[in-house]
């Protein structure tokens, strides 16, 4: 049977094709019918018939320029564009409509269905489906635009100027003494940063104060802990009466941060996990605990304090002052692990858990297969991942409100006591 299945999808692969330019034609003209299904026959420009129809029209245009002449594909979606040019201009005669949505949307289908046919109908129906949720969402996309402020734009097209459009052109490349300054590496610390803090301002102006602390702070323990820790600690100077909330974020992302070093781990070298996982798991209980019982404690100080979304969206020299701070601490680094020599194992995990705790666990998880015992591995991670939350309760208390300080280092002392007895007694 499967053999059939196979011999008939090659043989009919091209009327599959065309179906599926029908079908995902008819995706969009729903959506578009959708609105005017109201309206007497006639009245409707567009809907599921004629947009089926042009997702069709544009899979035998691609065939016809394969089998004919490429001209024919360019001849038919002149001709499609007139048309529909003639329909718009009876459209704003009659009742003043300017939008060109529609216009786009035939354009669009037609281009879908030619790549359904000949490119890939996956990314045709996938295209299809997202035009689709795009045109029926008018009135959400056009809300989101209507209460956007012109600091929040300005924000975001920066980010994207500093993610999408400058970090793919630096040198992914090592230079410096041991190849330790990566130029593309330090700036995507910059990037998290900066999103941290754009995330978390949208994250409170949507979701409320609480509610944007705790999903800022799970978000950034995915990606960053020590860009949240940097976020808040200035945030806390500005709102202070919100450090309980700031602190108990700041605990969460940290403890975030050990189920991470478990997922590394268990797809680089398994066997770790074995012994390593009580230590991790301890560490991040000696965090989460206290963070839940301060912001239960202090809860009902949110109903009282201003939001944070009426700061800055996008904190980028901040960003940019920890990526020239994570450039002198790599440098360190590398000249400490150099002084070491070959017992410099511990001394290089503590020199990286200053700026990161990836990079080691990944680098010592890949040592641990060959020529580096299981023990000094998870000994060597344990350190780094104390270091690095050192390093944050630093951030905290020196950035940061000194009760924000106070309130960061009794767990992260306890957190990194236990971590290291436990590893300590493995």
């Amino acid at each position: 049977m499967d053999d059939i299945a196979v011999n008939f999808l090659d043989n009919h692969a091209t009327a599959i094709n065309l179906l599926i330019a029908l079908l995902l034609g008819a995706v969009v003209g729903l959506e578009r019918g959708w609105g005017s299904r109201n309206k007497a026959p006639g009245e409707r420009i567009a809907g599921i018939r004629t947009f089926a129809l042009i997702g069709l029209m544009g899979g035998f245009a691609a065939l016809l320029a394969e089998q004919i002449t490429p001209w024919v594909f360019p001849a038919m979606l002149i001709g499609l564009i007139a048309i529909a040019l003639v329909a718009f201009n009876q459209q704003v005669e009659n009742s003043r409509n300017v939008s060109i949505t529609g216009i786009v949307g035939m354009v669009l289908t037609f281009c879908y269905g030619a790549v359904a046919v000949v490119v890939d109908p996956i990314l045709a129906i996938a295209a299809a489906v997202i035009t689709a949720i795009i045109l029926d969402n008018k009135a959400e996309i056009h809300g989101v635009v209507a209460r956007l402020q012109e600091h929040e734009l300005d924000a975001a097209l920066k980010l994207l100027a500093i993610s999408v459009v400058l970090l793919p052109l630096l040198p992914d490349e090592g230079h410096g003494p041991g190849d330790v300054l990566n130029p593309r590496a330090i700036w995507w610390m910059v990037v998290l940063i900066a999103s941290v803090s754009f995330v978390g301002y949208f994250a409170v102006k949507i979701f409320g104060t609480g509610r944007g602390i705790l999903f800022t702070s799970v978000f950034a323990g995915l990606s960053s802990s020590t860009a949240l820790t940097l976020h808040y600690a200035r945030q806390s100077n500005q709102s202070p009466e919100l450090c309980p909330q700031l602190a108990s974020g700041i605990l969460i992302a940290c403890g975030t941060m050990f189920p991470r070093i478990l997922v590394y781990c268990l797809l680089i070298n398994p066997a770790l996990l074995a012994d390593l996982w009580l230590p991790v798991v301890a560490m991040s209980l000696c965090l989460f605990g206290p963070a839940a019982v301060i912001w239960k404690r202090n809860q009902q100080r949110l109903l009282k304090s201003p939001s944070l979304a009426t700061q800055n969206p996008l904190e980028l020299t901040s960003a940019l002052t920890f990526g020239a701070l994570l450039t002198l601490i790599l440098l360190l680094g590398q000249l400490v692990q150099e002084w070491a020599g070959n017992a410099g194992i511990l001394a290089l995990a503590a020199a990286s858990g200053i700026a990161d705790v990836d990079a080691i666990t990944l680098s010592l998880s890949r040592m641990s297969q060959n020529t580096l015992s299981h023990d000094l591995a998870i000994i060597g991670i344990v350190v780094a991942a104390t270091v690095n939350n050192l390093v944050k309760t630093g951030m905290a208390g020196a950035i940061g409100d000194r009760a924000l300080g106070l309130q960061v280092a009794g767990p992260m002392v306890l957190s990194l006591v236990v971590g290291l007895t436990a590893a300590i007694a493995l």
